[in-house]
């Protein structure tokens, strides 16, 4: 019965194109309206669906500046409430990065344009359209006239791309009522690889870093003051060169020790998934990567840490050539982390390893080590019934075997899910890999969003028959 008949698809696309005209952009304050618009068009969906719905009001932000703002409310919503069925969680995000015409996009950002089967808009693939895809898997069960075979939980939030303020503590304060009876959790905040379908079984975590170097009480001139004072700029740059090797070792004492070993099965794995290592390379415009063969790129990609440098603040950076000995300046850079690292001991390994090379320059300036972020890496056990049950609805959609791959970024909720409610997690992504998430040009082809809604209801019926015994 899982046939484009089932879903009414003028309707199906005219939401997406309603949802994406909502600006909902949680990094700018001045969008702060459209984004309370946005959670309140996902209730009244809800509701209009006959759902048990719920805006929960999760505190205030505080600004820079030290005035708060009002955090979007976070939609939960109940479907069935049968203690015979699994309940499963669905997680999802409607806030999106930002967006402008001007940035380089070829349509405006928030009117979604289809061209050649392709649906252009911002927060078309991240994370509306795989919202409404588990939406429309309700809707279809409905329109059949057939019970859901799980009851079904939403938890729809409008902050995750600046970080899910307030909802970490929503979390921990309804483990006891809404969270009780869930059985499983499931993620579709993440995408394909290729062309073929994916199951997602794990994310990198990561520590986020300041390094701040400060000197003289002011900027200098290079001119007056070159070469009679040691500049913070160098200090921080000879630093910073000790992180990591040209080819891409990491230098820090302890970090690789940490990491677990790659499993032969771990290897196979790897081995068999389909990627093309030329197109990944004329993706993203270089002519050489890290490393040669598949298995090593993904490994690196996905279940090894990296560092990367972001930025230095403080620096001159604007067009044109100013002559300034900077006075304080401060590197922003980041370490993936993956199972067996601890923040903790990161945050320890990286400040004492930069303070000991600090201390052999012999200068007179102050070095200062913040860890700003500490996000915990998350993996699944793919034996799961969650992920059986994944691979026979892919089979059944899409008549093919899905690849089972990792994350390189980071999905906090993922593992603060798995900390909190204890419950287990399948992140289930249907954007397709070319789909230009925080880029410009962000899409989500009709394919993916036709099948994909069909796969979550596939899903739903297979999840219905794992056998309690097994959760």
């Amino acid at each position: 019965k899982i046939t484009d008949n089932v879903l009414d698809l003028g309707c199906v696309f005219q939401m997406l194109r309603d949802w994406v005209a909502i600006e909902s952009d949680s990094s700018n304050v001045q969008k702060r309206p459209e984004l309370h618009r946005m959670m309140e068009t996902v209730a009244q969906k809800l509701q209009l669906m006959g759902g048990t719905v719920q805006l929960v009001d999760i505190g205030e932000q505080e600004l820079p500046d030290g005035q708060t703002l009002e955090l979007p409310k976070v939609v939960t919503a109940q479907f069935g409430n049968d203690s015979s069925k699994h309940t499963v969680c669905i997680y999802g995000h409607v806030d999106v990065q930002p967006a402008k015409l001007e940035d380089g996009w070829a349509t405006d950002p928030y009117n979604l344009t289809e061209i050649n089967g392709n649906l252009y808009g911002r927060g078309a693939s991240d994370n509306k359209a795989p919202v409404l895809a588990w939406i429309h898997a309700v809707e279809a069960y409905q329109a059949l006239s057939m019970d859901l075979p799980v009851n079904v939980k939403f938890v729809i939030e409008g902050m995750e791309e600046t970080g899910s303020n307030g909802l970490d503590a929503m979390i921990m304060a309804q483990r006891d009522t809404f969270f009780s009876e869930v059985d499983y959790i499931i993620i579709s905040d993440c995408g394909w690889l290729s062309r073929r379908p994916a199951l997602t079984y794990g994310t990198r975590g990561n520590c986020y870093f300041f390094a701040e170097v400060e000197g003289p009480k002011q900027d200098l001139h290079s001119g007056v003051y070159g070469g009679t004072v040691i500049e913070p700029m160098t200090d921080l740059i000879g630093i910073l060169d000790t992180l990591i090797s040209p080819s891409g070792k990491i230098l820090i004492p302890g970090i690789r020790e940490a990491v677990a070993p790659l499993s032969d099965e771990e290897w196979k794995m790897y081995q068999d998934i389909q990627f093309d290592m030329d197109n990944y390379k004329n993706k993203i415009g270089v002519n050489q990567l890290m490393y040669s063969n598949k298995v090593d790129l993904l490994a690196h990609m996905w279940r090894y840490p990296t560092v990367s440098i972001h930025g230095i603040e403080g620096a001159f950076s604007d067009p044109g050539t100013k002559t300034v000995i900077p006075a304080k300046v401060t590197a922003k850079f980041s370490i993936r982390q993956v199972p067996d690292m601890d923040p903790a001991m990161v945050k320890k390994q990286v400040t004492d390893y930069l303070h000991s090379v600090f201390a052999k320059r012999k200068s007179p300036n102050k070095l200062k080590v913040t860890m700003v972020i500490g996000a915990k890496p998350w993996l699944a056990d793919t034996h799961h019934p969650l992920y059986e049950a994944g691979k026979v609805a892919i089979k059944r959609v899409f008549n093919m075997d899905p690849d089972l791959i990792r994350e390189g970024g980071t999905i906090p909720i993922a593992r603060t899910f798995q900390d909190v409610t204890g419950k287990s997690i399948i992140m289930m992504p249907i954007g397709g890999f070319d789909d230009g998430l925080h880029s410009q040009n962000e899409k989500m082809s009709r394919y993916n969003y036709i099948e994909g809604t069909k796969l979550f209801i596939a899903y739903l019926n297979e999840v219905s028959q794992i056998k309690r015994t097994s959760v």
